[in-house]
């Protein structure tokens, strides 16, 4: 499957409602690094309409509890290629670290993956 138009990584969390401002800094700041490597576009989403499901859903996936928000966000990539390249040097970003850039939600309920763009309409 060829990319149509770049590539998407995605990424779905549950964030603690008291820490949606630290939240907010960490995604400002996580996104200047991500576009300094080459990614076009950071969207970060704050849950607003995002139901429980019986079978499946947003919260039920991250282990949403009752004083959490889903968040959704999305980084848009040129190609895969890129985004490979830039993804090692990202991690190694001491404004990456843990110390320097705290995650404000537990990292291990995190969901994550990268997309081809198939349709981009």
């Amino acid at each position: 499957m060829n990319d149509v138009n770049g590539y998407i990584d995605g990424f779905v969390a549950a964030v603690p409602n008291a820490n949606r401002q630290a939240y907010l800094k960490h995604a400002q700041d996580a996104a200047t690094v991500f576009k300094e490597y080459g990614a076009l576009k950071v969207v970060e989403c704050w849950g607003d309409d995002v139901p429980q499901g019986t079978l499946t859903s947003f919260p039920m996936a991250v282990q949403c509890r009752d004083d959490e928000t889903v968040v959704f966000a999305w980084v848009t990539w040129p190609s895969r290629e890129v985004r490979d390249q830039a993804m090692p040097k990202i991690m190694e970003d001491t404004r990456m670290s843990e110390q320097n850039n705290p995650m404000p939600f537990d990292g291990k309920r995190l969901i994550y993956g990268g997309f081809a763009v198939v349709i981009d309409e």
